[in-house]
């Protein structure tokens, strides 16, 4: 029998936006930058561009201002326009984890809504795998200013006019 401390924790967010599936993605990935606030980084120097390598196998990282790049993930599943899977590389202490079997995951789906607007499913899953701070992850991306936050800021910027 299958108790509930046994069933891994996973936060789930879900957003409609007033955009197409293409352009819901491709704001989320090629346009990466244009929504992701400066405040989260995990580099120590202040952050200039975000970027997501748009290829299953590429990288998430940022350049800061001193010209540097600071990792956090990797894409680990590129699905245009339907689907993305990224490694989470970041420690509970907020730092880069360089390994994969260490590293949570998102799962971000984007589906066609009726009158042309797009459901955008996110799943932050495999916390275990952080170790003793996987609850403190949790916490922390579940909270004000985790990913409720930023699917909101996401949703702004993919409803502007193109």
């Amino acid at each position: 029998m299958t108790s509930v401390t046994d069933v891994p924790a996973v936060v789930r967010k879900t957003i409609t936006v007033n955009a197409s599936v293409e352009r819901a993605f491709s704001v989320f990935t090629e346009g990466y930058d244009s929504w992701w606030p400066r405040s989260h980084r995990i580099g120590k120097i202040p952050m200039q561009k975000a970027i997501i390598e748009t290829r299953e196998g590429g990288r998430c990282y940022t350049i800061q201002t001193d010209g540097s790049e600071c990792d956090w993930g990797r894409v680990l599943a590129w699905d245009p326009p339907r689907r993305l899977v990224l490694a989470w590389q970041i420690t509970p202490e907020w730092g880069y984890e360089s390994d994969l079997a260490k590293s949570s995951e998102v799962e971000i789906r984007f589906s066609a809504e009726p009158g042309g607007g797009t459901r955008v499913d996110l799943e932050h899953r495999h916390f275990e795998r952080h170790g003793a701070g996987g609850a403190t992850m949790r916490t922390a991306v579940d909270s004000t200013g985790g990913w409720g936050s930023l699917l909101e800021m996401f949703k702004a910027r993919a409803e502007q006019a193109q």
